[in-house]
């Protein structure tokens, strides 16, 4: 019965995990370019009460007898499907159609990656750049910032679908920058570590980050101006994984009650 008590005591712990992951899903519903989190579970040691099984003939059964020990978090993976695209009519707002990353230099001077196309201009000391709400700068394909130079009016630079900088000038017409919005992929983007601000960092088990513009064996990713990318949450989907985490959790402590008056039967014995 002790095992019992343990074995549910790890199921609830688990599925509080589980819990934990349903709500900073629905926490982030509205979290521009954020990915549903999911938890993956898996099954403890297994003791084994009797190797061979027998009947009441005698004759062997073909399995022995083993009782499991509970459950333990695995993984919690990011599902890295695509969000629905959300008008919002700012230039330097983008959405990404496809598998790539925005590459950003953050205020330590590595190199941050994130979805969140929520990009504005900022003032720093290498001139007027493109940077997301953190004041990290945008890079381009060579892994610089994009400076908009003093000669260019901002509200007439707009981007192609292939994260070119065009200039849009009336007399001259639309005039390439030479600048290309950097994206990147992951051959495995749910190793990225998620920091705060919606920033990604490389890690071993996501894989070195890989160029769009320099590997010609990746599918390229388009860049919606005036776009941003939603979160890919359902919410009526986290509910129902919500009811279902809390059912499980009750079960756990009922099971944990049971054993309880079982204890407390066998102590009353005389």
């Amino acid at each position: 019965m002790m095992r019992s008590l343990w074995t549910a005591a790890s199921g609830m712990t688990a599925q509080q995990s589980n819990v934990d992951t349903i709500s900073n899903n629905l926490a982030n519903i509205n979290t521009t370019g954020y990915k549903k989190e999911t938890v993956e579970f898996k099954s403890l040691l297994y003791q084994t009460i009797q190797e061979n099984s027998y009947d009441n003939n005698g004759n062997p059964k073909p399995t022995g007898i083993q009782v499991g020990l509970g459950v333990r978090n695995s993984a919690i993976t990011s599902l890295y499907t695509q969000g629905t695209l959300q008008e919002t009519g700012n230039n330097f707002d983008f959405a990404i159609e496809g598998k790539g990353f925005f590459m950003v230099r953050t205020h330590d001077g590595s190199i941050g990656y994130t979805r969140n196309g929520s990009f504005g201009l900022a003032n720093g000391i290498e001139g007027l750049t493109i940077s997301d709400s953190l004041g990290n700068p945008l890079l381009d394909s060579t892994g610089s910032a994009i400076v908009i130079d003093e000669r260019y009016n901002p509200s007439k630079i707009n981007i192609n679908e292939f994260g070119e900088l065009i200039y849009t000038d009336e007399d001259n017409g639309s005039i390439p920058i030479g600048i290309t919005v950097g994206l990147v992929q992951f051959n495995n983007p749910s190793g990225l570590e998620k920091t705060s601000g919606s920033l990604l960092k490389e890690t071993e088990a996501s894989g070195l980050p890989r160029l769009e513009s320099d590997d010609f064996m990746l599918e390229k990713s388009k860049i919606r101006q005036g776009y941003l990318e939603g979160s890919n949450v359902q919410a009526v989907d986290e509910m129902v994984n919500l009811i279902v985490a809390q059912r499980a959790y009750e079960m756990n402590s009922k099971i944990i009650t049971a054993a309880d008056q079982m204890l407390q039967q066998a102590n009353n014995l005389r």
